[in-house]
């Protein structure tokens, strides 16, 4: 068996890897086996975190939309039931959306959800 020299594929594999882990604090982006490692990590971290961030954004429109409504003497769960009664699609977003930048119309939405109610 005649013998195998990896000088480009190694080469380039490390460069990959050293060029990933760029930014790194100290050895981690210096030195090519703690660079893989926390370039392991980060990729790790990055995957799950993409899933948490819907997650994070989804409580966080939650808590605007609640603290919004209330203000309009309705919890959250009664506004998102009476909206569902009512047939208005808007989702989270745009409620959350709504109660910042333009809360007469999130009133008005309010208004038509407490008239389903009845």
């Amino acid at each position: 068996m005649t013998r195998v020299k990896r000088g480009n594929v190694a080469r380039n594999r490390r460069k990959k890897i050293l060029k990933m882990a760029k930014g790194f604090r100290g050895s981690h982006s210096k030195l090519f086996r703690t660079a893989n490692q926390q370039v392991m990590k980060a990729l790790r971290n990055s995957y799950r975190d993409r899933r948490n961030r819907k997650r994070d954004f989804r409580r966080l429109w939650i808590a605007r939309i609640n603290a919004a409504s209330r203000m309009h003497g309705m919890s959250y769960s009664q506004l998102i039931g009476n909206l569902k009664k009512a047939n208005i699609q808007l989702n989270r977003k745009m409620l959350s959306q709504m109660a910042i930048l333009d809360p007469a119309s999130f009133a008005k939405v309010v208004e038509l959800a407490a008239q389903a109610k009845a």
